[in-house]
Formats: structure tokens, sequence, C-alpha cells
């Protein structure tokens, strides 16, 4: 019979603390606002579609937004793996951080559909594209 070796455990340094502490906490803020955008799925509706579409239709249209950010986060995770591999993993976890940051900025500071019209759902998706990709990126940066 071979032994085998016995596992070793490296306890977390300082920084490793520090850095699943940062990541948690980056997570748990981003996913807050993914909730915020379903819980507000009806005053999105309103503000950023025409007036004159069916209630039925401006949900379907905000949760289709809103699912565009959840297919976006694999991509994201994809590519910012990739360039931190190159670039560096922590580089590219600040760049993710940034990049959600930004984003949900853009989102708070967006004209509604009254104000620019059909560019105001366009950008609402751009942006949600955006989130999806840093919290698809944050995973693998951290």
């Amino acid at each position: 019979m071979s032994e085998q070796p016995a596992a070793t455990h490296k306890s977390l340094t300082r920084q490793d603390m520090r850095t699943l502490g940062l990541a948690s906490l980056g997570g748990a803020l981003e996913f807050y606002d993914f909730i915020i955008f379903v819980y507000f799925a009806t005053v999105i509706g309103q503000l950023f579609f025409p007036p004159e579409l069916p209630e039925w239709a401006k949900q379907l249209q905000t949760f289709g937004i809103f699912a565009a950010g959840y297919l976006a986060r694999p991509l994201g995770g994809i590519v910012m793996a990739h360039f931190g591999d190159k670039m560096g993993r922590k580089k590219m976890f600040a760049f993710s951080i940034l990049l959600m940051a930004i984003s949900t900025l853009g989102m708070g500071l967006l004209p509604t559909y009254a104000d620019i019209g059909l560019a105001a759902p366009i950008l609402l998706l751009v942006l949600r594209l955006f989130q999806g990709a840093a919290i698809g990126g944050e995973v693998p940066g951290a």
C-alpha cells in the first residue's frame, strides 16, 4: 500500500483576507444593484420606453434588458480572465470595479425616454451589458 502525502493547509494571509473581503463586498453591492433593477422594473419600464406601449410590453423589454446583463457575465469573465493572465489579475479586478461603478453611475444619470427618445433604452441596455461584464470579470480578477 502506498501512503498518500497529507494535505498541507496554508492559512490565509492578511492580504488574502483583505482581497476576499473586498471581493465579497464588491459582489454584494453589484448583486444589490441587480436586485434593485428588478424591484423597480415597473418604474424603469415607464421611464425608459414609449408611453403608448402596453404595460406588458414595457415589462417584457425591461426584463429583457435585465437578462442581457446576465448574459454578458460569462463573456466578461472570459475576456477579463484572458487579459488578467496577460496584464495581471489585480489590474483587471480594479478595472471590473471601475467598470461597474461607471455603468451604475451612468444608469443613475441616464435621461428618460421623454428626454432623449429611443436613445434612452439603448443606452440602458449598453450600461447593463457593461454591468454584467463587470460582474463576470470580478470573480476571475479576485
